[in-house]
């Protein structure tokens, strides 16, 4: 059996993994397009244009909730009943691509002269690209940077906010008063992105030898978990989830955090919920770095076409026209979805958006997770382990030693079908 099926029968469990080439086309000018969440909902909207420019084709949308997306996706792949094309969380990827699920896209990109990958931030583009191969295009991005309070940060005496940890901590000392129950800032427990962002920042990498071990006791992820278990440790962020919590954007707007560290869909968030007088005391600014500005990381959805679709020219011609850079900026207008081509920013209401400028910044610095399909099971963990060392029930040497563990116990089989498959990762 060849490595990637062997793989692939090992990754997919509790489905049985059906016989078959594909399916009938019923519908032959039908194109079947699976969207997740939010974004079927605006993909309706931008649809009429594309449909009267291929009048041949018509584009059926089912929208999945994210809670049941990842599921659904695996049993329409094991009963042959995937769609045409879906977006996929760039995360996701890597175990479709180990299912042999998707279609390589290279060869159509280079016959392109919509889809440039130049024009794309590079490290968004990558996550697309497994074991050299392209199986998606990027479709939105997604990145972590600082939302913080600008009135805060001047009466504490700061003209900008950090560029690097010291100013950084320095920052959250002079800001956080705990016996008010005032912090310097806002880190749910139970999110694994911000531990993660400052993982990335560090020189080694989160998985070693292939992506066959973790490699979570190198000096740089220690030296990352430190500087987030010191920021609870020194009464600088509470220790709590973010169902304890509450509402983020009525304590940020009271003042109980100066620095919320989350994505780009806040900025419509922040403008809805914080009342107009405060409309100009918040910003966003790009992720500190141990020793200046630093990296993020590389979230976001693609589209992606599946092998057994019949329409598979059909949908090309859709990602196409949904990868137009005005395409993508109407699309922004909306959702607040962000582009991943740098041109799409340079017209259209994301030009002259200064809270949306600290993204276009930081989206030339982030960094991808490691593309294997158990990343998610691995960060989770990860979260898992240093809200122990926050508890202060693990120091940094024995957290860092647990998460290595665990992540290895959930590679195992990723390393016996390698091994055994004599495979490069």
């Amino acid at each position: 059996m060849p490595p990637h099926r062997l793989l692939a029968a090992c990754l997919l469990t509790g489905a049985a993994v059906l016989g078959g080439c594909g399916k009938a086309a019923t519908e032959r000018d039908t194109l079947t397009f699976w969207t997740i969440g939010r974004e079927g909902e605006a993909i309706t909207r931008l649809l009429p244009d594309f449909e009267r420019a291929h009048p041949g084709i018509r584009v059926r949308v089912q929208q999945l909730p994210l809670t049941a997306a990842h599921q659904k996706l695996l049993t329409a792949y094991a009963g042959g009943s995937t769609p045409d094309l879906t977006q996929l969380g760039n995360t996701w990827l890597p175990e479709f691509v180990a299912l042999d699920a998707l279609e390589p896209l290279q060869a159509r990109v280079d016959r392109s002269a919509v889809v440039r990958p130049d024009d794309y931030f590079a490290s968004i583009w990558a996550t697309n690209v497994i074991d050299g191969r392209l199986y998606g295009v990027p479709w939105y991005v997604d990145t972590r940077l600082l939302f913080y309070r600008t009135d805060l940060l001047r009466q504490a005496g700061f003209a900008a906010p950090p560029r690097d940890w010291n100013a950084w901590r320095r920052m959250l000392a002079a800001l956080s008063h705990p016996e008010r129950r005032v912090y310097g800032i806002l880190l749910p427990t139970n999110e694994y992105e911000q531990l993660m962002s400052l993982a990335l920042q560090q020189d080694e990498p989160l998985l070693r030898d292939g992506n066959r071990y973790g490699n979570f006791r190198s000096a740089g992820f220690r030296q990352a978990l430190a500087f987030y278990v010191d920021t609870f440790r020194l009464r600088q962020a509470p220790a709590i989830t973010n169902a304890e919590a509450g509402n983020p954007w009525t304590e940020f707007g009271r003042g109980v955090y100066a620095f919320y560290l989350s994505g780009p869909w806040n900025i419509g968030e922040f403008r809805k919920r914080l009342p107009a007088a405060q409309q100009g005391d918040w910003s966003t600014a790009p992720l500190p770095g141990p020793h200046g500005p630093g990296a993020s990381g590389a979230g976001g959805s693609s589209l992606v076409i599946f092998r057994n679709s019949p329409h598979k020219d059909a949908a090309w011609a859709l990602i196409e026209y949904l990868s137009q850079p005005a395409v993508q900026q109407r699309f922004y207008d909306l959702l607040g979805d962000m582009p991943p081509r740098r041109s799409s920013w340079d017209g259209g209401a994301l030009r002259d958006d200064p809270q949306a400028r600290a993204f276009r910044e930081q989206l030339e610095r982030v960094k991808p997770t490691p593309p294997v399909a158990e990343w998610e099971r691995i960060a989770t963990e990860m979260q898992l382990v240093a809200a122990q060392a926050i508890a202060g029930e693990l120091t940094i040497d024995q957290a860092a030693a647990e998460i290595d563990r665990r992540a290895d116990a959930i590679l195992e089989k990723r390393r016996w079908v390698l091994d055994h498959a004599g495979s490069k990762p």
